[in-house]
C-alpha cells in the first residue's frame, strides 16, 4: 500500500521549534519530490515547502522563509520549523506532487497530489 505518514507536531510556545518527519511505505521516497503542506480551520491547503528528487532542490512559501528547512533522507523527508508563530498552527501534512516541485509554493500545481498522508498537528500558543 502506497502512503505517507507523518510525525512529529505537537503543542509549543511562540519562538520554539520542532522538527516534522515523513515516512514513505509502498513506494522509494528518494525517488520523488515531496512537498509539506498545512491547512488551518477555515483556510485552503498552503504549499510550505518542496524538496526536488533530482538535486534536492528546496523551495519555500515566503512566510516560512529563513525559519523552515526542508531535507531528506534516503527513508525520510522533514521539515525543520524554527521561530514559530502563532500563524504557524495548522495540520501539516507531507504530499507527493504529481509534476514535482515547482519555483513557488502557490503554484497551480501542488493542487494535484499523487499521495498524502494523514497530518501531525502543530499548535503554537503561550
Amino acid at each position: 500500500q502506497i502512503q505517507l505518514v507523518e510525525s512529529g507536531g505537537g503543542l509549543v510556545q511562540p519562538g520554539g521549534s520542532l522538527r516534522l518527519s515523513c515516512a514513505a511505505s509502498g513506494f522509494a521516497l528518494d525517488l520523488y519530490a515531496i512537498g509539506w503542506f498545512r491547512q488551518a480551520p477555515g483556510k485552503e491547503r498552503e504549499g510550505v515547502s518542496c524538496i526536488s528528487s533530482s538535486d534536492d532542490s528546496t523551495y519555500y512559501a515566503d512566510s516560512v522563509k529563513g525559519r523552515f528547512t526542508i531535507s531528506r533522507d534516503k527513508n525520510m523527508v522533514y521539515l525543520q520549523m524554527n521561530s514559530l508563530k502563532p500563524e504557524d498552527t495548522a495540520l501539516y501534512y507531507c504530499g507527493r506532487p504529481t509534476y514535482g516541485c515547482a519555483a513557488r509554493m502557490d503554484d497551480s500545481r501542488y493542487k494535484l497530489l499523487e499521495v498524502w498522508g494523514q497530518g501531525t498537528q502543530v499548535t503554537v500558543s503561550s
